[in-house]
């Protein structure tokens, strides 16, 4: 699944992981100190140049991506490694620009509550301009998202390419293993198009909590105290964080059965349709008993992940509607003191919501990771029967836990 299409994965995420880390770092601690623009007004504070910020993370991305396509020398280093790093780096240009919209809300929203509050004390051309500030950046985010889920599709198709090469190349090998067919075209093609949605969401999450999270730690200043908590440090941070957690422990817990039912469900429907195949060409094959036996595996599966996903619904809908609520609830003492504008109020919802999205990623994106879990479950297996290893006892199930034939290890290089 990685080796067929990255250098070294696992030194590869390793090493990115901690290069940005060490870029992060030097920026706010070093770099930052060179990229300040003098003050407007004597005692105004100082404001960042965005040429230094851009410069800066070009450098650190073009420094990394040189370093593997001149170390990995792999097939597919142009997409895996420059690919990689292009699609970050537009994932945290576009972050970049919902913190202007962000920005934007608070003025926009300050400026009609003085309209609402003064009649006439607003000139018309305050107002428009207003909206084409919205406008522009509006219309430089559709452009650069556009180009940047094209460039992502042709990014994770190249991998399912990398995958289908390395599979088909052993086909001699594999073809006795259990659903080799659907594992090689189906489950490979499900894993391609789960990985352009999942791995793009999942990046702009971590960018989106390092962009907003100072921003609602800033915002979180001029909130005195919160129901139940009183005064404490940062409050809006430590509900947003305390929520999330909650929220993704609870949706973990009652969810914790649903990658091997989804499994489990891809096994029985791999095992009635290679029976209907066979079918096809043998007379012999695909006899009334034994469709209606395969198709009860099928229907007593689906039945039971239906259930599971009942209270995991349950739990999942409650769990997010009540959350509407939350920073409201948390900015309640606030807004009845009456100590804070419209605007910053829809600056600090809007920052919470980011910043609380960005926690709940697994909550948001549990179905979709479980199916994912249960793909990588299938090739994984897969991959372990080409090597020769042992096989987990998942395996060996069909429906209600009767033994599947045809799994047969076969030797062959690593994937």
């Amino acid at each position: 699944m990685f080796h067929s299409f990255f250098p070294n994965p696992r030194a590869f995420v390793l090493s990115g992981t901690i290069w940005a880390l060490f870029c992060v770092l030097a920026w706010y601690f070093v770099v930052v100190d060179f990229a300040q623009l003098p003050a407007a007004e004597e005692g105004a504070p100082t404001e960042t140049s965005d040429v230094w910020l851009y410069s800066w993370l070009g450098l650190c991305y073009g420094a990394f991506a040189i370093f593997w396509l001149v170390k990995g020398r792999h097939r597919w280093a142009l997409w895996s490694v420059a690919g990689t790093t292009a699609i970050i780096f537009v994932t945290w240009f576009l972050v970049q620009l919902d913190v202007m919209i962000n920005e934007w809300f608070g003025s926009f929203y300050d400026l009609l509550q003085q309209a609402l509050g003064e009649p006439g004390s607003v000139p018309a051309e305050d107002y428009y301009a207003q909206l084409f500030t919205f406008l522009r950046i509006a219309m430089v985010y559709i452009t650069v998202a556009v180009l940047a889920d094209f460039f992502t599709s042709h990014y994770v198709f190249r991998w399912r390419t990398a995958m289908n090469e390395y599979y088909t190349s052993i086909w001699g090998q594999v073809r006795h293993i259990e659903g080799a067919s659907q594992r090689i075209q189906e489950d490979t093609m499900k894993f391609a198009a789960i990985m352009e949605s999942l791995g793009s969401r999942i990046v702009r999450a971590v960018m989106t909590l390092l962009a907003f999270l100072p921003i609602l730690w800033g915002l979180s200043g001029q909130v005195t105290e919160i129901p139940f908590l009183g005064a404490i440090p940062q409050p809006l941070v430590f509900v947003a964080v305390c929520w999330s957690i909650f929220g993704t422990g609870l949706l973990a817990l009652v969810g914790v059965r649903l990658p091997g039912l989804e499994f489990r469900n891809q096994r029985v429907e791999a095992a009635y349709r290679k029976e209907l195949v066979l079918g096809e060409d043998s007379a012999a094959r695909a006899a009334p008993p034994t469709l209606s036996e395969l198709f009860a595996n099928v229907r007593q599966n689906y039945f039971r992940l239906y259930f599971n996903y009942l209270y995991f619904n349950v739990a999942r809908y409650c769990y997010l509607q009540f959350g509407v609520l939350v920073p409201y609830i948390a900015l309640g003492p606030t807004i009845i003191a009456g100590t804070v504008s419209l605007g910053f109020i829809q600056q600090v919802v809007r920052a919470y919501g980011r910043v609380e999205d960005s926690f709940q990623f697994l909550v948001n994106s549990w179905t979709t990771i479980v199916e994912l879990m249960s793909i990588h479950k299938r090739l994984a297996a897969f991959e372990a029967a080409i090597e020769g290893r042992q096989l987990s006892d998942i395996e060996f199930e069909v429906g209600g836990g009767g033994p599947a034939p045809d799994i047969q290890p076969a030797q062959g290089p690593r994937g």
